[in-house]
């Protein structure tokens, strides 16, 4: 009966796998959307009944497990390269020239891909099955999302079809639907939430999201473009590749051509430029790559890109609308930025209803007034931009903007400090810079801090629950379980994120703190060889600034933040709260001078036996310091395989240059 109940099984999973290859890679649906769901709801029930038959690449198992403590940080084998820009016909012909010139005369064919706007993956299959997602990172290393990935529909679980490759590595985009976005800001915004920027923006915050539940309500999809590495296969072109991919069930980017001339490139180009909307996700130009892989040899790479690939990009589009009023927010730092109001408009997939204006400066100096009619430009920014005003459209009804130089949070007067162009409010208690600060303080890189978003902390701040940051720490259960959409488990929760928040190390504090100018880098230089963040209120502003990264600007700032009564006895209420103020450093200082004592390395290229992250490791425990730029007082630079401008660099003024096996040896 059991072998009954597998074959049963089997022949569903191998259905729904067909339909979901004719639905999301042949869009050649069979089937209804509610014959679809029948089909799945079979299998589901059958393997409740049967769980011992569960196996992970089943349809069934696309959200799998408890939300994820976070990524893990994975590798790639080929490393994740960028793809050079060019931005209009006679760049393309240049690139062309290249090509011809790099294969000695010989003519390249060309394949032509729209490029989607969304987030680089690389997508790993074993003997067709999907094993592992990995984000591009820095190009050679990224996060495991594979829990979020394997929620998208789209997505094969298993390959299908005849010798499979032992070994695949493919790389696509994530993307989220045009018209999908559009309804999830629409239901966003009926619910009191704030809607997202635009889809790039709200992909790249699901496949960060830690509950894999979570990613599958978000309308999240992806395509492939490009091989990473194959194990067991040969093609000796990029067409016959990427069709075989389809074949095995991977859906490729749309609209794919072979060109056989340059011309045949721009031909495209200039019909992409008009059809760019037609397709169901925003794309930012078009990618154009040599089709012979003997050829792609034969160019080879430079050490940021690849010789044989180029992306076209389209200009920035723009949209006329009427600017009907100028708004004022304030950051975490004081701040003080002015906001255009704007009708609104769609640009490039998405209804504009705001713009930046930067500061009162940029509005002079582009004489922007209420009422005008302005030209905005979204030109790969998160918030579009107003470019310029059409002076032709006024009619004498446009008022110009004279700033009220107060905080329209607090109320306090903004002041200019040095030869900054913004505004600043300096009130420490400003509710606006408050929520700010809080925001930036329990943010992942910060302190960490579950279950505290914008809605909670907008409630914390306006009952005065919260009036300083170290007020977290001493909120009650029965408080924050009164609040609205909170109730008892949720106020657990935030209490037991903020308890395990004082474990975070020192430099993680005084990042979080927010200082202006110290990123989460400069607060793990500011706290290198330091007992406690303490000592920094001891140096003066020439210590500061004579510590390695630390230049006068960040040292005033630091010098200023110490010095000010305020924020020592906020420093205070938050080590009186349990923070970790100090650090052991014993451990990671060498007993006795070693070669690399005061010394300065860079890493460069691939290392075989080590990521940059434990070669850097090394070199401090060992008294060292690592920098990410070659300079005159650079005492040694690491070089591993396909190292690029920083080795040049490092030739040209003489430093010296180790191999891994002789950075191997200076170990010891």
């Amino acid at each position: 009966m059991k072998t009954e109940i597998e074959k049963k099984i089997n022949y569903l999973r191998d259905e729904i796998r067909r339909h979901e290859y004719l639905y999301y890679v042949l869009a050649q649906p069979e089937i209804t959307d509610t014959e679809f769901d029948r089909l799945m709801k079979e299998l589901e029930e059958l393997e409740q009944q049967h769980p011992e038959l569960i196996t992970p690449d089943s349809p069934t198992q696309r959200v799998g497990g408890e939300p994820l403590e976070g990524f893990e940080t994975v590798k790639h084998r080929v490393p994740m390269l960028s793809i050079g820009n060019t931005y209009s016909e006679g760049e393309l012909r240049d690139f062309h020239g290249r090509v011809v010139r790099g294969l000695n005369g010989d003519r390249p064919e060309y394949i032509v891909q729209p490029k989607v706007d969304g987030v680089a993956i690389s997508l790993i299959y074993e003997n067709g099955r999907f094993i592992r997602a990995v984000t591009r990172g820095d190009g050679l290393q990224g996060d495991d999302v594979s829990q979020n990935v394997r929620t998208i529909r789209s997505l094969p679980l298993v390959l299908q079809g005849q010798d499979l490759p032992g070994y695949l590595d493919v790389r696509g985009e994530i993307y989220m639907p045009t018209q999908a976005f559009v309804a999830m800001n629409q239901a966003r915004e009926e619910e009191g939430l704030a809607p997202f920027a635009n889809p790039r923006n709200a992909t790249a915050g699901t496949i960060k999201l830690l509950d894999p539940k979570l990613v599958r309500q978000r309308p999240l999809d992806l395509v492939i473009h490009t091989l990473g590495e194959i194990e067991g296969e040969e093609f000796d072109k990029d067409f016959d590749l990427l069709n075989a991919l389809r074949e095995w069930g991977l859906r490729l980017v749309p609209g794919m051509s072979v060109e056989q001339s340059i011309e045949g490139v721009i031909e495209r180009v200039h019909e992409w430029e008009k059809k760019r909307h037609d397709l169901p996700f925003e794309v930012d130009g078009l990618v154009v790559k040599v089709n012979d892989y003997e050829q792609r040899q034969r160019l080879g790479f430079t050490s940021k890109s690849p010789r044989w690939a180029i992306a076209y990009k389209f200009s920035a589009e723009e949209a006329v609308t009427v600017l009907r009023n100028i708004e004022l927010g304030v950051g975490r730092t004081g701040a003080v930025t002015p906001r255009a109001i704007l009708d609104p408009v769609l640009l490039a997939g998405t209804t504009i209803r705001h713009a930046t204006l930067h500061n009162f400066d940029e509005i002079k100096r582009k004489d922007i007034r209420i009422g005008d009619h302005v030209v905005i430009q979204k030109g790969g920014e998160i918030i579009p931009k107003v470019v310029r005003v059409m002076v032709e459209k006024r009619d004498g009804s446009q008022v110009p903007y004279e700033p009220e130089l107060k905080c329209p949070s607090c109320q306090s007067a903004l002041v200019k400090e040095g030869d900054e162009v913004a505004f600043r409010c300096i009130n420490l208690s400003c509710p606006e810079q408050l929520k700010r600060r809080i925001e930036h303080f329990v943010q992942r890189n910060a302190m960490d801090i579950e279950g505290i978003g914008e809605k909670l902390i907008d409630a914390l701040t306006g009952k005065k629950m919260v009036t300083r940051i170290s007020d977290l720490y001493h909120l009650k259960h029965e408080e924050l379980a009164a609040l609205e959409r909170m109730g008892d488990k949720s106020a657990q929760n935030v209490l037991d994120s903020l308890e395990r928040s004082k474990q975070r190390p020192p430099d993680r504090l005084l990042f979080a703190i927010g200082i202006r100018h110290v990123g989460s880098h400069l607060a793990s230089v500011l706290m290198e060889g330091r007992k406690s963040i303490w000592e920094l209120k001891d140096l003066s502003m020439e210590e500061l600034s004579e510590i390695h990264e630390v230049g006068p600007t960040v040292a005033e700032t630091v010098y200023d933040f110490f010095h000010e009564e305020q924020n020592i006895a906020e420093l205070k209420r938050l080590e009186e709260a349990g923070l970790r103020f100090a650090q052991e450093i014993a451990a990671s200082q060498p007993a006795a001078a070693t070669p690399f004592t005061g010394k300065t390395f860079v890493l460069t290229g691939t290392l075989s036996k080590y990521t940059r992250e434990e070669a850097s490791e090394l070199i401090k425990q060992r008294g060292g310091r690592v920098t990410s730029s070659v300079s005159q007082s650079t005492d040694f630079v690491v070089a591993g395989e396909k190292a690029g401008s920083k080795l040049t660099k490092a030739e040209q003024l003489g430093i010296i240059v180790l191999s891994e096996e002789e950075f191997e040896k200076m170990l010891g």
